[in-house]
């Protein structure tokens, strides 16, 4: 079965024309957006078009949508120039195009900002200092040769509301909105034109018209108004919010158990669908969404009958804080009402950060699973694979499911550039990649799930990991 499995994703592969889907035809994918709401029934679609017969949609409270409709931002005085930049997902629209000599208001207090208020209304301002704390450094890939594996556990995730104290951040925020700011333009930590785009909803009392703009051009702008030169600047932000359907939505689908004794054990497969609005969310995260679909469709194809229910799921709201995981983890295994649940929870495997080939596992202080996994990944060396290390990460949907005792645990993979250049930005398209890499990670995720699937025992919990309950 496993020789078929490898066959299948090597032969006959539909993993690159999935993340080509994703991210090409259906484009960026912000939660809430009608892009993502196609993508999700893109991939139910998918899923029932390989015979799932209970792939099915399972939506949780998120809020509303944003679209962007059109978009420009230039310099106009004292020298025409077109800006690299991009509006912040869920800005405010602009009242039209607006053109006006920036304010800079970095650095200003909440009071000093409230004193000016009059002059603040249709401005322009500069929120930010030039900015010098460039992202210069992407992440320690732990497979490398020479890097220490060192286990460091985490805080536990907190499943909470969005709520809390009021920042002053948000009371400037608000005073913004409420002074009837014309524009905020930020600066990104990128270089090079790199613009990082990830901003949630400010929510009605706070939102107003935001652009992030390419740093070189940001610093040129308050250079230019340091040396007291006529700068003007003309934003234009059309968008418009979704609020008819304020729902996330998460894609879940099931391969039945075979065996009478153990079907009722579930091994969980999955990666987020959202993405962030400026690029193509290719790398982050369709490849990940097209490496468990891709899986999926292989266990079809080789007619896999596993011992244990294989489920996948494809999550919404990832980004703006594991909303979908965690609505999932909070209906199905949380609480004593899910006790069972939980305790049939063998494993979920997650696939997110970084791009290019499973690299091996981070194994989150596992050692008794790290041991299962390096038998299982030592026959896929020649593909790229490298090893598993006890170290853990964070961020991602996995963590949503360790708090309730579920072993689960998130893929090594290619960090070039990642954090410097492709994470979250304007660049994180289609030309990072490589479809041999897809490939790989999807006959790794396929074989792991029926492995884990079809072993006597579930797989052990770490003695880091919360007890279920």
């Amino acid at each position: 079965m496993l020789a078929k499995i490898r066959a299948e994703g090597l032969e006959h592969s539909h993993a690159w024309a999935m993340v080509d889907t994703l991210a090409t035809v259906i484009g960026p994918r912000l939660t809430a957006s009608p892009a993502f709401v196609r993508a999700v029934h893109w991939a139910h679609g998918a899923l029932a078009s390989w015979g799932y017969e209970n792939a099915h949609l399972e939506s949780w409270p998120f809020g509303r949508g944003w679209e962007l409709d059109r978009f420009s931002a230039h310099l106009t005085a004292p020298r025409f120039a077109p800006l690299i930049a991009y509006p912040d997902a869920w800005s405010a629209p602009t009242k039209g195009e607006i053109t006006g000599t920036p304010i800079v208001i970095a650095g200003l207090s909440y009071d000093s900002l409230a004193k000016m208020r009059d002059r603040l209304r249709g401005a322009i301002v500069m929120l930010q200092p030039i900015e010098t704390n460039f992202v210069r450094q992407d992440r320690v890939n732990p497979t490398a040769p020479g890097v220490p594996d060192v286990y460091k556990p985490l805080p536990p995730l907190r499943l909470g509301g969005r709520g809390g104290r009021v920042s002053d951040a948000m009371r400037i925020a608000t005073l913004l909105h409420d002074a009837g700011v014309g524009a905020v333009l930020k600066t990104s930590r990128g270089e090079h034109g790199t613009v990082f785009v990830q901003t949630r909803d400010a929510g009605p009392e706070r939102a107003v018209p935001s652009v992030v703009l390419g740093a070189e051009d940001y610093n040129n702008i308050m250079r230019m108004l340091n040396d007291h030169l006529p700068v003007r600047v003309s934003v234009n932000v059309q968008a418009h919010y979704i609020t008819t359907d304020t729902s996330g939505y998460n894609v879940i689908a099931e391969l039945p158990g075979s065996d009478p004794a153990l079907r009722d054990q579930v091994v969980m497969i999955g990666a987020h669908l959202d993405s962030w609005g400026a690029a193509t969310g290719a790398t982050d995260n369709a490849d990940g969404a097209a490496t468990v679909l891709e899986a999926m469709r292989i266990l079809k194809a080789v007619g896999a009958r596993p011992r244990r229910t294989i489920r996948v799921a494809l999550w919404g709201g990832e980004e703006e804080g594991l909303y979908g995981s965690r609505a999932w983890v909070a209906q199905h295994l949380a609480g004593p009402a899910n006790q069972s649940a939980r305790e049939h929870m063998s494993v979920y495997l997650n696939i997110d950060p970084g791009y290019g080939p499973v690299y091996g596992f981070f194994m989150e202080g596992n050692q008794a699973a790290k041991a299962i996994f390096d038998q299982w990944l030592a026959p896929f060396t020649d593909l790229g694979a490298r090893r598993n290390v006890i170290a853990g990460i964070s961020n991602t949907d996995h963590l949503s499911f360790m708090p309730e005792g579920v072993p689960a645990f998130n893929p090594v993979q290619d960090y070039t550039n990642y954090d410097v250049r492709i994470h979250h930005t304007n660049v994180d398209t289609m030309d990072r990649m490589n479809p041999d890499d897809l490939k790989e990670s999807a006959i790794v995720f396929a074989s792991f799930a029926y492995e884990a699937a079809m072993r006597d025992e579930m797989i052990p919990r770490s003695a880091g990991t919360a007890p279920a309950r």
